[in-house]
């Protein structure tokens, strides 16, 4: 059964190694290198959504063969392409801080 009160968050929409036609949904710039579920949800989080539930051994459709995840997001009255630039921008923030931490 359709949930219509969720948004479904793939983990390869942000992934920079993928392409767009296996299932990236952003820029390169605005994505990271094999991103983690975990990253993930505390970017959902960093942005303000309410992450509703996450599944780590599905696989994306577009590529099936490889597992990936994804997280179910509360729908709120952004559409979908809006709440992935949301979540974007704080996983790319949070991926540069990880990096200046390790490098000081």
């Amino acid at each position: 059964m359709k949930d219509y009160e969720n948004i479904v968050v793939w983990l390869d929409y942000f992934n920079k190694t993928i392409t767009r036609a296996k299932g990236r949904r952003l820029t390169r710039e605005r994505c990271v290198f094999d991103p983690s579920l975990s990253e993930l949800e505390a970017a959902a989080q960093a942005a303000g959504l309410t992450v509703t539930g996450s599944e780590s051994t599905v696989r994306f459709p577009r590529r099936p063969f490889v597992r990936s995840g994804y997280i179910a997001v509360s729908k709120s009255d952004s559409t979908k392409s809006s709440i992935l630039d949301r979540i974007s921008s704080k996983l790319v923030a949070q991926r540069e801080k990880k990096k200046k931490k390790i490098a000081s």
